[in-house]
């Protein structure tokens, strides 16, 4: 059972989505005890085992499904008289297995601590992100600042990159201090698998930065990936407002990604 909850953490971890399928309730002869588990992974492998046979298969196939979709579900079984055990003895029982999906918690990492990321740490937690800031002025990311961050890094953007846990479900908000600092953190930024990487600027301020980064050997289909200027194109002007466009865009790009992928 710890080999499970270990799994689960690690694929969490990666940003991936799994579903855990555990037998809630039996009445009579079944293949496993009430409480046994089976975790199902998104490429379809299993660890551990609700009691094999058709019924396992059934639970499977729905919990590729609850991957899919990322709802949970409920079965029920009725093995009267079946041959459903691994060693091929008749049950003469019924079981309920509940099959749930484990999702990773979406991450906003801001880079920058400045007044807009400090804005934006705040929309983003109440939207339901986990908050990461960076910054490597002490004065600037730190708790009092910023009491509702999961994680404070006092560290350059664009030496920490790549020792940050940015995965699948991670959507990055670059503004920095200057152009360099931006420059240096998309460049890093542009190696991880984060899902979403934007750039805080004015059109000018854009196109500067991604022309010395053609010049350091960035491709333009990489260059694609970035959101610049970063935000929905709303009239705003306080960094409050700024950091309401941003998130907004964010939001959106995370729901229309579900849509992409879910079922007609």
């Amino acid at each position: 059972m710890d080999d499970i909850y270990e799994e689960i953490v690690r694929i969490k971890n990666n940003g991936d989505v799994c579903a855990l399928a555990s037998i809630i309730r039996v009445k009579g002869s079944t293949p496993r005890p009430e409480g046994s588990k089976m975790l199902v992974k998104n490429d379809g492998t299993i660890l551990g085992s609700i009691g094999g046979g058709c019924t396992e298969a059934s639970v499977w196939e729905a919990a590729m499904k609850v991957i899919k979709e990322e709802v949970p579900q409920i079965l029920d079984f009725d093995m009267t008289g079946r041959e459903d055990t691994p060693e091929g003895l008749i049950c003469g029982g019924t079981m309920q297995v509940s099959i749930e999906p484990i999702l990773p918690q979406p991450t906003v990492y801001i880079l920058g601590a400045g007044h807009i990321g400090f804005a934006v740490a705040k929309i983003a937690k109440i939207t339901g992100f986990r908050v990461t800031v960076v910054d490597d002025r002490p004065a600037y990311a730190n708790a009092d600042r910023f009491p509702g961050a999961d994680t404070i890094v006092v560290e350059d953007p664009g030496d920490i990159i790549s020792k940050l846990n940015i995965n699948k479900v991670s959507y990055l908000v670059i503004a920095c201090r200057g152009h360099l600092e931006d420059q240096r953190a998309l460049i890093e930024s542009l190696k991880t698998k984060a899902f979403y990487i934007g750039l805080l600027g004015s059109k000018k301020k854009v196109k500067t930065v991604f022309a010395n980064m053609l010049k350091e050997g960035v491709s333009e289909e990489a260059l694609k990936r970035i959101h610049a200027p970063i935000g929905v194109p709303i009239a705003t002007d306080t960094p409050e407002e700024i950091a309401v466009s941003i998130m907004a865009e964010i939001i959106d790009v995370r729901r229309q990604s579900k849509k992409k992928i879910a079922p007609e």
